[in-house]
């Protein structure tokens, strides 16, 4: 029997997050280590917990992310975005209370790219009068 699993794809500066939301009792893996362990810090670990914490959905599903590129910071939030566009498929009602949460909508921040003559995206080289 084919196991019942919910999908979303979630972005977030250049990272991007695969989720699968599978009935089960809460259990939260990412790239197949524990959420704690995968992070170390609590507050990242909140962000990406912050669409089962406002549906009450937390105890009902399994999350496996494979989350790849960008820093923790992003795969955080890359995260949050997959597990609501996956709460979306499981359940099309929940679609007004993510949307009004804005966990639904991309963050279209990125890194500037870097200039010729430039040092980075906007920094000059020093200027020395002589």
């Amino acid at each position: 029997m084919a196991q019942v699993q919910f999908y979303g794809t979630g972005r977030r500066k250049n990272s991007v997050a695969r989720v699968f939301l599978r009935p089960g009792e809460g259990k939260f893996l990412v790239n197949d280590k524990n959420i704690a362990d995968y992070f170390g810090r609590k507050t990242l670990e909140i962000i990406a917990r912050q669409p089962l914490e406002l549906t009450n959905t937390g105890g009902r599903f399994d999350v496996i992310a494979k989350v790849l590129g960008g820093g923790i910071s992003g795969q955080a939030g890359a995260i949050k975005m997959g597990i609501a566009r996956a709460l979306i498929v499981a359940d099309p009602n929940m679609r007004s209370v993510l949307k009004k949460a804005g966990f639904l909508t991309r963050d279209p921040r990125m890194k500037e790219r870097r200039k010729y003559g430039l040092k980075k995206a906007r920094r000059a080289p020093q200027y020395s009068k002589r």
